[in-house]
């Protein structure tokens, strides 16, 4: 194998902006080859300029995680990029409609639920089934679901956001389904908070900076070998569930 093929590869989805882009930079700072998954062509070309111009190793992915077609075509191109991947971070979110701050419960349209958990959810299983044969190549695979405490049934921390929040309580189930069903394989899978970050999700109006939100991402990208599997953490540690 030539150099090239013996970098470790990294996948960030919804990585033109916010956390996502945060997580690009701070793999690219770790090593990797960092392949931008996004689904605008236009945001994609300009985040993979900006990767590059702050020295990573970056290339586009043109990834929608709402089809089923577009993370198979993805998982090809990653394959004929590098022929393997080592990292799979699925950080594309959406916080569906709000009104008045919230998503009301007793008022909520259930169209607003669907396109979230299209998403938050289904989208991450997607993608993950699509890149785990790329995964199973690699030496010492890692996958990162990115959640927020704001699932955490007992934390319930934030506005009331009925759509949103049970979305990312399901993308934490999800995650210790597969940590289950990958505990005998090197695949490593967590669920990450990043925290309150100012970015366009939340109206730049948050203490925290993409980068510090990004940290804990780029940590457990990077486990050892016999690192946790199936938790969920933020940079302080586990978060209760």
């Amino acid at each position: 194998m030539d150099g090239m093929s013996d970098r470790r590869t990294a996948l960030v989805t919804g990585a033109n902006k916010g956390i996502g882009f945060a997580i690009a930079e701070g793999l690219g700072a770790a090593g990797f080859q960092v392949a931008v998954g996004a689904r605008d062509d236009a945001r994609r070309e300009v985040a993979v300029e900006r990767l590059r111009a702050a020295g990573v190793d970056a290339f586009g992915v043109a990834l929608d995680v709402t089809t089923d077609d577009s993370p198979a075509a993805a998982a090809r191109s990653i394959e004929q990029e590098t022929g393997r991947l080592d990292v799979l971070v699925n950080n594309a979110g959406i916080a569906g409609r709000i009104e008045d701050d919230a998503q009301d419960p007793t008022t909520l349209d259930l169209d607003v639920v669907r396109t979230v958990l299209e998403t938050n959810v289904l989208g991450v299983v997607r993608v993950t089934n699509a890149m785990l044969p790329l995964l199973q190549r690699a030496e010492s695979p890692r996958i990162v679901n990115i959640s927020s405490d704001m699932g955490s049934l007992t934390l319930r921390t934030g506005p009331i956001l009925a759509a949103y929040a049970p979305s990312k309580t399901m993308l934490n189930a999800l995650t210790v389904q597969y940590a289950r069903r990958l505990a005998e394989t090197k695949v490593i899978i967590n669920a990450a908070c990043p925290g309150y970050v100012a970015t366009d999700f939340t109206g730049h109006d948050a203490p925290r900076t993409p980068a510090e939100g990004a940290a804990i991402a780029v940590r457990l990208a990077t486990l050892p070998d016999d690192g946790p599997r199936g938790g969920f953490f933020n940079e302080d540690g586990p978060i209760p569930w």
